[in-house]
């Protein structure tokens, strides 16, 4: 299988935020999410995303996946092709193009430079010298991302990071240009030390941030194809768009397995 799963569960009104939680341990996946009635009456529904565990506010691939299942399950949006998600970040456009769906990247919460104590935690953890590093930002729209950018894709695909010298840094964003001509033109490589290979394969959320910070410097193009989960064996491909000043970040999406979630009493 490649790509990232993620578990969507429907009609989640009644449960309880322990079972939410419960549920997302169980899986064990990066992400479970539960499809809920909106409260806010621009939006088509609402969505909570739990990782094994913590709740989190914005997630990019359980976003779109969430969206593929909402509409397989027969959900209609008030505009045609155009979806709102409710989250925890607030409202979030989703735009419908076949199978490809695509999020408009929320606002970043924290941006700025990298500290040096802080980038030399980082270079422990990534077994990498100082000369690697292009530059760094903070690029967190949720998850709590940093990100660096590195000299080439392949420094990116050489990392084999120390997991436990990570510190308090819980999502770290990884980044470097393919030579022109190749078919993607970035590889991004998502590091989350508490999840169980320490690797996210398909991360939309760091995708759109990393795009928010290297477009505006004009380090990358309005419109650009991301390469992510090689090294996992996943062949992840994320497709960025600005149009009109909004970012987009787009995949496709793929119905897996369907079934019904008995919970304990």
């Amino acid at each position: 299988m490649r790509g990232n799963p993620v578990a969507v569960v429907h009609d989640a009104d009644d449960l309880t935020d322990e079972d939410m939680a419960g549920f997302a341990r169980w899986t064990n996946l990066v992400e479970t999410t539960f499809l809920l009635r909106p409260t806010d009456p621009a939006a088509d529904y609402r969505l909570r995303i739990f990782t094994p565990r913590s709740e989190l506010s914005f997630a990019g691939h359980p976003t779109l996946g969430s969206a593929r299942a909402w509409l397989e399950a027969g959900g209609r949006s008030r505009v045609p092709s155009r979806l709102v998600q409710e989250c925890g970040a607030g409202l979030v456009p989703i735009r419908a193009q076949g199978r490809r769906l695509s999020f408009a990247a929320p606002p970043l919460v924290r941006t700025g430079p990298v500290s040096t104590a802080d980038l030399e935690v980082l270079l422990a953890a990534l077994r990498i010298e100082p000369d690697e590093v292009v530059d760094s930002q903070w690029t967190d729209n949720g998850p709590g991302w940093v990100s660096l950018l590195l000299r080439d894709a392949e420094a990116v695909l050489r990392l084999s990071p120390a997991r436990d010298r990570f510190g308090t840094f819980t999502s770290v964003g990884v980044v470097g240009a393919y030579p022109p001509g190749q078919d993607a033109a970035f590889e991004v490589r998502a590091f989350i030390p508490d999840i169980g290979e320490g690797e996210d394969p398909v991360t939309g959320s760091l995708n759109a941030a990393i795009a928010q910070w290297l477009m505006p410097v004009g380090r990358a193009p309005e419109t650009y194809v991301a390469s992510q989960g090689a090294r996992l064996g996943r062949a992840g491909r994320v497709f960025i768009a600005k149009v009109d000043d909004v970012i987009w970040v787009g995949g496709d999406t793929i119905p897996g397995v369907r079934g019904t979630v008995s919970l304990p009493p």
